[in-house]
């Protein structure tokens, strides 16, 4: 039988779907695949919460696919022996598949299954992901292939698909069948298309009237934030999707007569297509460089950089022990959930980089694990930015007792997330250490038994990163590839304000060091 296959990874959707339209269009014969590759488990930056969540994505899409007329099977082996076997049971017309940005694994294993394409003499279409754009250099004209890719009709789903054989292969139906154990998380994900973009109906109607107050707080994000994310990196809804039905709810509003909650709405979903625009811009970083998880933009100011791995200080901070509350319960909800607002993303990383002088592939490892909306192309280009590695970005080195006190100045979050520190005043809240030692048994928590001192003096080891930042990034050699890096990372789009040359901003910031900014 002659069978036309959509390989899915990580797009796990009906709608605005090039491949399954495909086939759809032709009226083939339609088997999708969903693999779950060995090789794939053993990776730094895979943990099982990962794979169990695109396994129950990819379940409720069979579901669907399966109601359509078509076949979906989920398989565990190495995407060429799956193909093989395919070949032993049908006649495989075409192969389908979106593009996948990821790191140089799934990089390095696309090239191998191309290859063997070839030699099999077998047609494998690859159609685009999002708007990132294959084959640029650099981003000269990124943003208006861009723009003109998000600004396409959104691909309709198909009314019927058509399957006419028995399968002979097993079909995963859980994780569990391959030894996967996830931890179990707080938070219920509840996977698939449908939640997806019911989630985002609850954001735009009920949740995000307060989006562009609220998001940068861990209190107040979790609610107000879209909360997309791990739909958008399974591929169960495209941002195309998103900036089309956040369009329409915008146009809506506008007909409304003027209030104080549309002014509110209006200026949410504002700042939220404006985040939305990031999105891409991030991603296409790793497609022009597939080893952002292994190798530095910045190579030679890694290297200056010299951070060393002190085991104790990274399990402190992997752990949320380090004896600065907000830090630790940041932390911890992240652990416990899979999920943390941004803006504490940010922090998390920049504190393991410049107060922690921890190396950044261990610590970018580590998050990525913890994320269950892991996407590779946003994570390594954060993680290039947040640890100072890049050579173009400012020195993000982040306060923790102000993000505390800005973010979280009754001690709330610090209370639920951390408990052994649920009866210390507010006054102390922020800096538990400052209690006196009567107070600390009064209220039952010593610092240094029941809650551990910090690690370092926070002030003092964040500015010393800074100052080694900079010293590092005036190296000569460093602003040599630090140009390079602009010219083929940088953000193209215009900013009004004139900027001085890269050089100059790092030796005018290296000489007033002692004036940073705190974020």
């Amino acid at each position: 039988m002659k069978v036309d296959i959509v390989w899915f990874k990580r797009d796990f959707r009906l709608e605005d779907h090039a491949p399954i339209n495909a086939v759809a269009k032709d009226n083939n014969n339609f088997l999708g695949i969903f693999v779950v590759e060995p090789s794939r488990l053993i990776e730094k930056d895979t943990d099982p919460i990962h794979i169990d969540w695109e396994i129950k994505c990819a379940l409720e899409l069979q579901t669907r696919i399966r109601e359509l007329g078509g076949e979906m099977l989920i398989l565990h082996d190495e995407v060429i022996n799956v193909f093989e076997k395919l070949r032993e049971e049908y006649q495989i017309s075409n192969i389908y598949s979106h593009e996948e940005i990821g790191t140089e694994w799934s990089y390095r294993r696309d090239i191998r299954f191309g290859d063997w394409c070839k030699s099999k003499k077998l047609n494998w279409k690859e159609f685009p992901t999002n708007a990132v754009i294959r084959g640029l250099k650099n981003r000269d004209n990124w943003y208006k292939l861009r723009t003109e890719r998000l600004m396409e009709d959104v691909i309709p789903s198909p009314s019927k698909l058509k399957f006419g054989n028995e399968l002979r292969m097993h079909s995963l139906s859980s994780s569990k069948e391959i030894g996967i154990i996830p931890r179990k998380l707080r938070d219920e994900y509840k996977p698939g298309e449908i939640e997806a973009k019911k989630n985002l109906d609850t954001f735009l109607n009920k949740r995000g009237m307060n989006y562009r107050y609220e998001m940068s707080s861990p209190i107040t994000g979790e609610n107000s934030c879209s909360r997309l994310s791990h739909y958008i990196s399974t591929g169960c809804i495209t941002i195309r999707q998103i900036i089309k039905i956040t369009n329409e709810r915008v146009a809506y509003l506008k007909t409304l007569e003027k209030s104080d909650s549309r002014k509110k709405w209006i200026a949410s979903i504002n700042s939220f297509k404006s985040r939305l625009a990031w999105h891409c811009h991030f991603i296409q970083k790793l497609e022009l460089q597939p080893t952002l998880g292994s190798r530095a933009m910045n190579h030679e100011l890694d290297k200056r950089l010299e951070r060393k791995l002190d085991p104790d200080k990274f399990e402190m901070w992997a752990e949320g022990k380090t004896g600065w509350p907000f830090f630790d319960a940041c932390m911890r909800q992240l652990r416990a959930t899979g999920w943390i607002n941004f803006r504490m993303r940010a922090m998390l990383m920049s504190v393991a980089s410049y107060t922690l002088w921890l190396p950044w592939k261990e610590s970018g490892n580590y998050l990525a694990r913890q994320f269950i909306d892991y996407e590779p192309g946003i994570h390594w280009s954060q993680v290039s930015m947040q640890s100072g590695t890049t050579g173009i970005n400012t020195v993000r080195a982040y306060s923790i007792l102000k993000q505390s006190t800005d973010h979280d100045p009754d001690g709330v979050y610090i209370r639920k997330w951390v408990p052994e520190l649920s009866m210390v005043p507010t006054h102390y809240i922020h800096e538990p250490w400052k209690m006196s030692k009567t107070m600390q048994r009064q209220i039952n928590c010593i610092i240094g038994k029941n809650y551990p001192r910090p690690i370092v003096d926070e002030k003092e080891a964040r500015l010393e990163g800074v100052r080694n930042s900079y010293k590092a990034r005036g190296n000569p050699e460093v602003r040599k590839i630090s140009q390079e890096v602009n010219k083929k990372h940088g953000s193209r789009k215009k900013i009004k304000k004139k900027k001085k040359n890269i050089n100059n901003r790092i030796q005018t910031k290296f000489t007033n060091i002692n004036k940073v900014k705190e974020h």
